[in-house]
């Protein structure tokens, strides 16, 4: 099999990776599965004899995306396929790379609406009302941690912020006067999120102790054991591990905290424009699957509940 890199498309994968890093602004993980299933793309391409971008054609990317299938990819993996080669294709159109473009007409299996694990809200008081206090012969780095985990999930679960926004935020993205955390989101989109009365105490309980923690300097809102900016895979350690505390929880990590407070939302009456900006969405019907998440919990609760269901 060719290597992807060896193909005669490797130069022009390698162009194209930079204008994905450089001129559209995506993370290092997005331009990474992009560039991945152009590379199986070209793999395909080259074992079918074809060697130039002019040359491929709409039969030739049904046939990629019929094999794709064929070995088990499911439709997400369809889907995000489908997407990057639209993308890369409408790029070298406009580079002047091909004369047509072959992708625009690209279809693939529409993505299967699953409705995300979530907490209902007995169970986020429970996870929440269950965050250990301090013993009074604990350290004052010992206080820390504690008061920083409960922190973090406070903020998780009143903002439905991402883990890498979370991650990324720093103290001075902290306004206690209007109850906001900013956030910088996909595609360095910043928004302000609001904060409930018990997460901003539980921030104000956090600060308090974050000297012990932080290292000197450290502008990060929440640090690590070693005092620098906190790791996504640690906070994911410490939501699993708190929510191990409530009995017949699911075990979800810090995206399962946001499923549950837009859902929450949503079941409260807050309209999705609303959910919308809160979660940072740039369509709004990623933000109807809400509603959907609503709807069956409806449902099920008719159908334990009504003598007739």
């Amino acid at each position: 099999m060719t290597r992807p890199d060896e193909s005669p498309f490797g130069e022009v994968l390698r162009r194209y990776g930079e204008h994905l890093e450089l001129g559209r602004g995506l993370s290092p993980h997005t331009c990474r599965a992009y560039l991945g299933d152009l590379r199986e793309l070209a793999a395909h391409l080259t074992e079918a004899g074809i060697d130039d971008l002019e040359a491929v054609d709409l039969a030739a990317l049904r046939g990629w995306l019929a094999a794709q299938q064929r070995s088990g990819a499911g439709r997400s993996t369809m889907q995000r396929r489908a997407v990057a080669v639209r993308v890369f294709f409408a790029w070298a159109y406009r580079t002047g790379l091909v004369a047509t473009d072959p992708a625009a007409q690209l279809r693939s299996p529409k993505r299967q609406r699953r409705l995300p694990a979530t907490l209902d809200q007995a169970e986020a008081k429970a996870l929440l009302d269950g965050m250990p206090s301090p013993e009074p012969g604990a350290s004052a780095a010992e206080r820390a941690v504690l008061r920083r985990d409960t922190a973090m999930l406070e903020t998780l679960y009143a903002s439905g912020v991402r883990v890498s926004e979370l991650c990324g935020a720093d103290v001075s993205s902290l306004d206690v006067e209007r109850g906001v955390l900013r956030v910088l989101g996909k595609g360095d989109k910043e928004r302000a999120v609001p904060l409930g009365r018990p997460a901003l105490r539980a921030l104000a309980a956090w600060l308090d102790d974050r000297a012990h923690l932080a290292a000197p300097g450290e502008e990060s809102l929440f640090v690590g054991d070693r005092g620098r900016r906190i790791d996504p895979r640690v906070v994911r350690r410490i939501v699993h591990r708190a929510l191990a505390r409530v009995p017949d929880a699911p075990d979800l990590g810090p995206h399962g905290l946001r499923h549950a407070m837009a859902t929450h939302l949503v079941e409260g009456g807050a309209d999705l424009r609303s959910v919308q900006e809160i979660l940072g969405h740039s369509s709004l019907a990623t933000t109807q699957i809400y509603t959907h998440v609503s709807s069956e919990r409806l449902r099920a609760s008719f159908r334990q509940a009504h003598p007739r269901a």
